[in-house]
């Protein structure tokens, strides 16, 4: 407590604490909720605003009333900053997108993302001219036109105010990470930053063109978040839209110049995917609708480009399972890689599931083989992986995982005798990727093991491209449920010994084939076996 705070008496706290809500409208400094002084009385805090260390006022001027709980856990000193990070907050958790906040769910909080903006060129085409009419600003304004030396593209910088600004999804499908405090804190200090967004237009577009951002969003987002209503942005007029998304690409894989989380990459591969497949379309002649290409036609075709279709082909199946409807276990994937809410890492669910999973080599049946009977092969594959995600969603993960307990260091919580309940350790341990990609191994060996005692043929590098029959469905739905009620995944002995460090696949392998990890025994009898768990559960 500051001295200015101790020196007051019980009344003159009292008081304090009636004109700060007084003058703060009766809401929190930092969350904006409202706080009733009876009810919530023995829940708050008076706070500097400033820091005294920065040279904040030890007194009235300089003094905020919070709830207790935001201001202990708030993520910055200066409460100001803090504020501004939990509106942040509050507006991810508005967004039902697995993605997370991006910029046009910040500009459209902020009152942008609202008009086109009509361009004209001059008539010596060395210059855009434009107005903000639709702001009652219709003075005409003008910007040169510049050419790039190496692309050939045209380009203009503007300062646009934010209601003409719009997020371009398609081609930079990622949110907002967590990166963005820093950035907050850094322009709020008032150090220089290069912050200017890029974005491209349209001049032909019906109805006035959407100046879409398609990259700096973290820096253009940071600035709206602190008040900014006017941004300069780099502009490409009439670019070809394809060339941007593929350098966009590229500079979150190849070039590593973009911190693109996985996810993002396959979002994106599958963008471009869709765009060489119009390509291929119209280089040949065919119909929009045009579907009797195999994947193997699509690599050949582009030539000087042939691993990066084969990335984007099987990128597209990946995010189509990933962000399928009907996906249940999607709620619980972590899609930017280092998050502790959730269970499993995206990364995690590409080497422990897709790998195993979705066949990797090329196609040589047409696109459009069979799909009229639901027999096409990679709409099978991904319906029957998204149907085995859910089972195991629905029996370790909905309903047991608490993401307020979450997922952060719950094994030495488990050591020093935290009290975490059963089920979500149990969907904490099942989930970590080393394990997660043994026992999916295991639920493979079980639709191989049901689909060939029925007769039916198995082939294990396209195990979901035929569909399987609904025998070997329960049979692996009971696999689950039992192999899920192992004592192991509750158990607090092991997690120093066992759980506590960082093991690889095989180790979990040959656990689970023998019963024993680090010489402890795990499991009862000689390890899993198969057709005893493949039984309805007692």
């Amino acid at each position: 407590m500051s001295f200015g705070l101790k020196q007051l008496s019980a009344t003159g706290r009292a008081g304090l604490i009636q004109d700060l809500w007084d003058s703060q409208g009766g809401r929190c400094f930092i969350s904006d909720h409202l706080i009733d002084l009876k009810l919530h009385a023995d829940q708050l805090d008076i706070d500097h605003i400033i820091p005294t260390r920065d040279g904040g006022k030890d007194d009235k001027s300089n003094w905020a009333l919070t709830f207790s709980h935001h201001n202990r856990s708030k993520q910055a000193s200066d409460l100001r900053i803090a504020r501004i990070l939990a509106r942040f907050e509050n507006l991810r958790a508005s967004i039902a997108d697995p993605r997370g906040v991006n910029l046009g769910h910040v500009l459209n909080s902020a009152g942008g993302a609202k008009h086109p903006l009509t361009f004209d060129k001059t008539v010596d085409v060395t210059a855009m001219r434009y107005s903000f009419a639709a702001l009652g600003r219709p003075d005409i304004q003008s910007a040169p036109l510049w050419k790039d030396q190496l692309s050939g593209l045209s380009y203009m910088f503007v300062l646009l105010p934010i209601e003409y600004l719009f997020h371009d999804d398609r081609l930079n499908p990622r949110g907002i990470g967590a990166n963005i405090r820093g950035l907050i804190e850094e322009f709020f200090k008032k150090f220089p930053q290069l912050h200017v967004p890029l974005a491209w237009i349209e001049t032909d577009e019906a109805g006035g063109s959407r100046v879409r951002v398609f990259d700096g969003q973290h820096k253009a987002a940071a600035q709206v978040l602190l008040g900014v209503r006017e941004l300069p942005v780099r502009i490409f007029v009439d670019p070809n839209p394809d060339l941007l998304l593929t350098a966009n690409t590229h500079a979150g894989t190849t070039l590593r110049q973009v911190a693109f989380d996985k996810a993002t990459q396959r979002h994106l591969g599958a963008s471009i995917l869709n765009d060489r497949i119009e390509r291929f379309r119209d280089d040949l002649g065919h119909a929009a609708d045009y579907g009797s290409f195999t994947e193997q036609q699509l690599v050949d075709h582009f030539r000087g480009e042939q691993a990066q279709m084969r990335r984007y082909i099987i990128d597209a199946q990946r995010n189509a399972i990933t962000y399928h409807p009907d996906n249940r276990l999607r709620d619980f994937i972590e899609m930017g890689g280092k998050g502790t809410e959730r269970p499993i890492s995206y990364s995690a669910i590409e080497k422990a599931v897709y790998s195993q999973t979705i066949y990797g080599g090329m196609l040589d049946v047409p696109d459009d083989f069979k799909a009229d009977i639901g027999e096409n092969p990679r709409d099978l594959e991904s319906e029957q992986i998204v149907r085995l995600l859910n089972i195991v969603a629905d029996t370790i993960y909905v309903g047991s995982y608490d993401p307020e307990i979450g997922s952060a260091k719950l094994e030495s919580k488990i050591q020093k005798g935290e009290d975490v309940p059963d089920n979500h350790l149990r969907a904490h341990r099942m989930g970590r990727e080393e394990i997660l990609y043994s026992w999916i191994d295991l639920c493979l060996s079980v639709l191989q093991t049901s689909v060939i005692s029925s007769a039916r043929p198995w082939d294990k590098e396209r195990p979901f491209h035929r569909a399987i029959p609904e025998t070997a469905w329960q049979s692996l739905g009971n696999f689950v449920v039992n192999f899920s009620r192992l004592p192991l995944w509750k158990n607090r002995g092991l997690s120093a010994t066992v759980f506590g460090g960082k093991q690889n696949a095989q180790f979990w392998k040959d656990a689970f084939a023998t019963g024993s990890a680090n010489q402890n025994k795990i499991l009862a009898g000689d390890g899993v076996n198969l057709i005893d768990l493949m039984q309805p559960p007692s």
